[in-house]
């Protein structure tokens, strides 16, 4: 480890005691996770002009903040399948029949996916105003190497259909699909829990003994999952002030500035719909502004971590907690929109790639022949797309084969897909947090006075006591 190594891990450990300071006075967790991600944006930048992108020691440094960034996003994805199951299999047996489970579904999944289209729209809208287009870009070896990993990765996509999809869905070993093994692991966890909660409803009048232990153990193991996701949560400043320093120091601004227009044009489409996401809240009665403070700690940490999956656990606390979604919903809408209609990476990202690509291979991407499949491809081919890294480039592959266009240009946006992918991971959150209380709400199921209050996370409590 050299001097300037050392230094840097300094500073980065002075910004963590701070943090540490600020929950030892209760400063609010909404404060604390803002503070962590100004601190980060502040460091990284600092790094970034003393030693440079691609700096030997700043590599090194940005390794070792790996560790913090990195261990928080593990630590919240090893309680994201405890937290499902105990959650889900506990809604079910509070509902009053197999009819409200539909329900529930049927609205979450079918908002996700309308809202997907809408954002397919809004990324077409968005290609055409600014202009995008892949004719004329220039391909670096970077780029070029990324067009051969994803040419490889094009049998995989090519094989996928919506028959098969679903399929997926169907957990053959469960056990196997609690590891994360697969890309639509979360959704066959989800099933496999439905199925174990409506079995236990099953034996309610067959074997009401039987019943109340199994339901009494499930209301055990809630609360001990609870008090396992508090934990890891009064964690979040640290890992966002971590991974924010971390894509601030190594993000190259010259790469950023040769791509403005697709940034510019990216973050045009989210921020629209995240417009359309107040708009859908809205509509249901609930203050957009008020909504928006709750959710804001939330998709900061979604910003910051660029994993859906990993912001599960945070998102079922803020939707019960914070915004009066009850806790069957708020799993069904988190878990979904982990996997089913992500606004921003399979809704956006391969539209505006579509249309930039198309005319590379002299066809206008500004027709209703081009537009109507388009649309219609990426709507289905949103169903399982992986919440994690690397689920945007999953459904870019996708769209773009089934297109019929040159997978390889996809690469040519290597240089800033983490900047992009922030925000698209924001978005996911988003969508799937407006799904949950969309279908609360028609199911005249929230809790008034939870969201009209300014309670925070209950973190802070614990963190008050510690």
């Amino acid at each position: 480890m050299t001097l300037n190594v050392l230094f840097n891990l300094l500073a980065a450990i002075a910004v963590l005691a701070l943090l540490y300071v600020q929950q030892r006075h209760t400063s609010s967790f909404s404060v604390r996770v803002f503070t962590g991600m100004g601190l980060g944006v502040l460091l990284g930048a600092v790094l970034q002009a003393i030693y440079g992108a691609s700096h030997a020691d700043l590599l090194t440094t940005s390794s070792y903040l790996d560790i913090v960034g990195s261990g928080y996003v593990k630590l919240l994805q090893m309680v994201i399948v405890p937290l499902i199951m105990v959650s889900i299999i506990g809604a079910i047996l509070k509902l009053k029949g197999i009819d409200a489970l539909g329900k529930i579904s049927a609205l979450t999944i079918g908002t996700l996916m309308a809202t997907t289209l809408v954002a397919a729209c809004l990324g077409i809208l968005m290609a055409k105003l600014f202009g995008l287009t892949a004719v004329g870009l220039t391909a670096s070896a970077a780029d070029i190497a990324r067009g051969v990993y994803l040419q490889g990765k094009l049998e995989a996509a090519q094989a996928i259909s919506l028959p098969s999809m679903l399929l997926s869905f169907i957990p053959a070993n469960p056990f196997l699909d609690m590891t994360g093994a697969r890309k639509t692991s979360t959704i066959a966890v989800v099933v496999f829990s439905v199925f174990i909660g409506v079995a236990a409803s099953g034996i309610h009048s067959e074997k009401p003994a039987l019943y109340a232990s199994f339901e009494h153990f499930i209301q055990v193991a809630h609360a001990l999952v609870m008090k396992l996701v508090r934990m890891v949560l009064r964690l979040t400043p640290y890992g966002v002030f971590a991974l924010m320093a971390q894509v601030v120091s190594t993000s190259s601004y010259t790469d950023i500035l040769h791509l403005i227009d697709f940034v510019l044009a990216s973050y045009s489409a989210i921020l629209l719909m995240f417009g359309v996401h107040l708009v859908l809240v809205a509509t249901t009665g609930l203050n957009p502004l008020r909504y928006v403070k709750k959710i804001l700690p939330l998709l900061t940490f979604a910003f910051t971590s660029r994993s859906s999956a990993g912001a599960i656990p945070m998102s079922v606390q803020t939707q019960t907690l914070r915004l009066g979604t009850p806790e069957g919903i708020a799993n069904f809408a988190a878990s979904f929109g982990a996997t089913i209609g992500q606004n921003g990476c399979a809704g956006i990202y391969p539209a505006m790639l579509a249309v930039m690509i198309a005319p590379t291979v002299g066809i206008d991407p500004y027709t209703l022949s081009f537009i109507a499949p388009l649309l219609a491809i990426i709507t289905i081919g949103s169903v399982g797309i992986a919440g994690v890294g690397g689920g945007a480039t999953f459904a870019a592959l996708i769209v773009l084969s089934t297109m019929n266009l040159p997978v390889a240009l996809a690469g040519l946006l290597i240089s800033i897909e983490p900047l992009i992918d922030m925000g698209r991971t924001a978005l996911n959150v988003s969508g799937s947090v407006a799904a949950g209380t969309l279908t609360s709400r028609l199911l005249g199921e929230t809790d008034q006075q939870v969201f009209n209050s300014d309670a925070d996370l209950p973190v802070d409590q614990e963190a008050s006591a510690a």
